[in-house]
């Protein structure tokens, strides 16, 4: 593998990396690259179909390449786009999605493809942070050892902060610190490990307060959350009754109870239940929400006697629905399915099932929460035919 290729890059891959071919005709991808550079480029593992390699040498760089605004780019894994310029991040993505959705769903997108842009920088609400031998920082890039840094540019002010106050008295040995900051400013710390602790944060949203307590999953970008909210609420519409799976603390089931007569919102994680309930009660809306402290597979599985809901709400993790659950979700036979999700793959994955199950993709936008980055929020809103 110790021979170079002379590589042009020709588009970016959903993971990051960029996507060029070599002279046999095999793809391979290389991370940091730009669509249209020339590259000399050096395989580091070969496969029958595809390759990947590192850059030897940028021979001519592609039009939107640019210096990154951080000093570790490259040796840190937590940003792969940051040698992107925004436009050209924000069109890669659409093209991600866009590619997802016709190659693996089947289906055709409606009408232009939007995203929401986000501030490049100072948007990332939450955060990991990992010490090892004396340095603090985040993973490098595919590796586990620890890129050290004091400040980060994609933080909030708060957090980052933070973080150069725990960089300026780094402990001996390993540990860990999640980190979150509340729209009030309030930086919530925690540890992991027997006796840890954490205060709760607060987020604003559309006149509520929500609690989120240590270690419950919230939407990290503060300057899209409530663009992200407003689209969900719109595309469930109103009714008598609403499905949300995955409810998490809330963020979504407040304004769906005031949309809706009743509302079953299904959680499973203790914690993110706790939080649910106490912000449920908080806004005066807990006396018509149903909380359902389960599995989204199982409720889907076993789904309550009657009508179907006017609409199914879900913000699954990565990996999507569970096995079967799309199948479920598809004959349950609601009139709408108001599905976000964070990966594309799986998103198309789970709409080609619905779609086998005489649903149609009616709208789909997406949102950058996290720029510098290859993630892409994705809302698609499918009704049945």
């Amino acid at each position: 593998m110790s021979e170079d290729f002379i590589v042009e890059i020709s588009s970016l891959a959903a993971g990051g990396d960029g996507v060029g071919r070599l002279p046999d005709g095999r793809v391979v991808f290389v991370p940091w690259s730009a669509p249209g550079d020339r590259l000399k480029v050096r395989l580091t593992e070969e496969k029958r179909r595809f390759t990947r390699g590192r850059i030897r040498e940028i021979l001519s760089p592609g039009p939107n390449r640019r210096e990154p605004p951080c000093p570790v780019a490259g040796q840190c894994g937590g940003c792969r786009w940051q040698h992107l310029d925004y436009a050209a991040q924000l069109d890669a993505k659409a093209t991600i999605l866009r590619d997802a959705i016709e190659r693996i769903a089947g289906l055709t997108v409606p009408g232009e493809l939007e995203i929401v842009p986000s501030p490049e920088l100072g948007y990332r609400g939450r955060a990991r942070v990992l010490a090892e031998g004396g340095l603090i920082g985040f993973r490098k890039l595919q590796s586990h050892d620890v890129c050290g840094i004091r400040h980060c540019p994609v933080l909030t002010e708060g957090l980052d902060g933070m973080l150069a106050e725990i960089a300026s008295d780094p402990p001996a040995g390993p540990a860990e610190w999640l980190l979150a900051q509340g729209d009030d400013g309030h930086v919530s710390v925690r540890t992991r490990g027997p006796g840890a602790r954490a205060d709760a944060i607060t987020l604003e949203l559309a006149g509520d307060k929500l609690r989120i307590g240590p270690g419950v999953f919230f939407q990290a970008n503060a300057h899209l959350r409530e663009r992200l909210a407003q689209a969900v609420h719109g595309a469930a519409g109103s009714g008598q009754l609403a499905l949300e799976l995955y409810a998490g603390a809330g963020f979504f089931t407040l304004g769906l109870a005031r949309r809706f007569h009743k509302v079953v919102a299904v959680e499973l994680a203790k914690r993110a239940v706790r939080d649910l309930e106490h912000n449920l009660r908080a806004a005066g809306v807990a006396d018509h929400v149903e909380v359902q402290a389960r599995d989204a597979g199982d409720a889907l599985a076993k789904p309550p006697e009657g009508a179907p809901p006017d609409v199914v709400v879900l913000d699954p993790p990565r990996t999507g629905l569970p096995k079967r659950g799309a199948q479920a979700l598809g004959a349950l036979g609601a009139p709408r399915v108001v599905y976000l999700s964070c990966d594309p793959a799986t998103l198309a994955r789970d709409l080609r099932t619905l779609a086998e199950h005489g649903y149609h993709l009616e709208d789909l936008q997406a949102f950058d929460l996290f720029p510098q980055t290859s993630h892409l929020e994705s809302l698609a809103v499918m009704a049945k035919r």
